[in-house]
C-alpha cells in the first residue's frame, strides 16, 4: 500500500488545536512495565513553550491526517566553551508521532526540520531531556541523529498533604523583590550550566510565584553586592507554578504504588492521629509546582534548604490542585541530600542529550560532553 507525500509545517492553531489534542490522546499509551504521566494541555498545545522568548510548533500531515507534532524553543543560556560562555541553544520536546505511523521515518523528519529552523535562528546547539530508559528516543535521537549524552540531572518529586509541615523558630524567612532575586542569581548562579541569560523575564512571569531566602533568627538579611548584611548561613529558591500551565495525570501505577495509595488513605480514615504520608490521588488531573534556582551558602544552609522546601509545601498546600512539588538538580549536585522528595516518586536519572549545529562549535561541544559535571545546572522551569 503506498503513502502519499508526508506535508511538515508550522502549526496553525485555529485549524490543528482540535486535530493536535486528538494526536495527544492517541499517544496515550506507556510502557506496561511502569508508570507514565498523561498531559491535559487544557485546550493550549503549545502552553509548554509559550513563555520561551523564541518558540515554534511543527505539524505532519500525510494523507490530510495529522500524523506527528514536535515543539521547540530558542533562548541564550551559560554554556563553558572557550572562548565565549553564552550559547544560543535550541530546546526540542513534545515530539508525538501515531501510533499507527511509527517505524516510517516521521519522527526524524520532524527533528531535522527542526533543527533547519535552529539553523536559521542561529543556534548553536540543540538539546532534549528523556527518560534514560526510553529505548525508541535514545535510538532515534543518539543512534540515528547524532546527539550525545550530556548530563544525567535526578527530577525529585514531593507528595503534597493537608497537613502543614513545621518550620523551626530557629530561622527566618523572606520573600524578595524581583529586582533583588535577580541581582542575586546573576552574582551566584550565572557561572551553572544552562543558566538562563533573560532571568529577570523568568522572576518577572506571571507563573513565578516569588522567590524566597532563609536565615538563621537573629541575623538580619541585607543584600549588597559587596556581601555586607549577608548572613553566615543562607539559602534561596524560587517557585513556578507549572499547573497553570498543564495538567498532569499518573497512568500504570506500579502495585506498590497503588497498595500505598489505599492503605494510607484507610489508615488515615480510621486513625487519624496516626501520622503515615499520604499519597495524593494522581489518578485524576492535578497540577504541581516547580522549585528552580536553588542556591545556599554557609555551614547551616542545608537545614536552610529544607526549611524553604517545607515552606513551599506549606504555600502549595493552600492550592486546590497542586499535588506534588518538583525540583530537577545535576546528577552529582549535593543538594539533592536537602531537598525532601519520595523516591517511589522521583526520577533518579534523567537523560540530557545534546548536537552541535555548527561546525566551530564540534570540538567544543566534545569536550563539553567529557567534561566531568561538577558545575550544578540550572533547569529553566519554561523547559519542564
Amino acid at each position: 500500500m503506498g503513502y502519499g507525500e508526508l506535508i511538515i509545517r508550522n502549526y496553525d492553531a485555529q485549524n490543528d488545536r482540535v486535530r493536535v489534542e486528538d494526536l495527544e490522546r492517541r499517544c496515550e499509551v506507556g510502557p506496561a512495565e511502569r508508570a507514565f504521566l498523561f498531559t491535559d494541555t487544557l485546550g493550549d498545545p503549545i502552553c509548554r513553550i509559550r513563555n520561551s522568548p523564541i518558540y515554534k510548533m511543527l505539524v505532519a500531515e500525510l494523507d490530510s491526517q495529522l500524523v506527528g507534532v514536535i515543539q521547540g524553543s530558542i533562548k541564550l543560556v551559560a554554556i563553558h566553551k572557550p572562548p565565549k560562555d553564552l550559547a544560543r541553544v535550541g530546546y526540542i520536546l513534545g515530539l508525538r508521532v501515531a501510533p499507527l505511523h511509527r517505524r516510517r521515518g516521521i519522527g526524524s523528519r520532524l527533528v531535522i526540520k527542526m533543527e533547519e529552523w535552529f539553523i536559521a535562528s542561529d543556534v548553536d546547539y540543540a538539546y532534549m531531556a528523556t527518560e534514560k530508559d526510553n529505548e525508541a528516543s535514545f535510538k532515534l535521537f543518539v543512534d540515528k541523529l547524532s546527539y550525545v549524552k550530556f548530563r544525567t540531572p535526578a527530577i525529585l518529586v514531593n507528595p503534597v498533604s493537608h497537613r502543614m509541615s513545621q518550620i523551626s523558630s530557629n530561622f527566618e524567612l523572606a520573600k524578595l523583590k524581583i529586582e533583588e532575586a535577580e541581582s542575586l542569581y546573576r552574582k551566584f548562579m550565572s557561572s551553572l550550566e544552562f543558566f538562563p541569560n533573560d532571568i529577570g523575564s523568568i522572576l518577572r512571569n506571571k507563573l513565578s510565584l516569588g522567590t524566597w531566602v532563609a536565615y538563621p533568627r537573629g541575623q538580619s538579611w541585607g543584600y549588597s553586592e559587596s556581601n555586607e548584611g549577608v548572613p553566615s548561613s543562607w539559602a534561596m529558591l524560587s517557585v513556578w507554578n507549572s499547573g497553570e500551565l498543564f495538567k498532569l495525570r499518573l497512568g500504570n501505577a506500579p502495585l506498590s504504588c497503588l497498595m500505598y495509595t489505599k492503605s494510607s488513605k484507610l489508615i488515615k480514615k480510621l486513625f487519624p492521629c496516626f501520622k503515615l504520608p499520604a499519597i495524593p490521588d494522581f489518578f485524576h488531573p492535578f497540577g504541581f509546582y516547580f522549585i528552580y534556582g536553588v542556591h545556599h551558602e554557609g555551614p547551616l544552609s542545608g537545614n536552610l534548604v529544607r526549611i524553604l522546601c517545607r515552606f513551599v509545601h506549606n504555600l502549595a498546600s493552600k492550592s486546590k490542585d497542586c499535588k506534588v512539588i518538583v525540583t530537577e538538580v545535576g546528577g552529582s549536585d549535593t543538594l539533592r541530600l536537602h531537598i525532601p522528595h519520595w523516591k517511589l516518586l522521583s526520577c533518579s536519572e534523567d537523560l540530557w542529550c545534546i548536537k552541535a549545529l555548527k561546525n566551530e562549535e564540534r570540538n567544543s561541544l566534545l569536550e563539553l560532553t567529557k567534561t566531568p559535571p561538577t558545575r550544578a545546572l540550572f533547569v529553566d522551569p519554561r523547559d519542564v
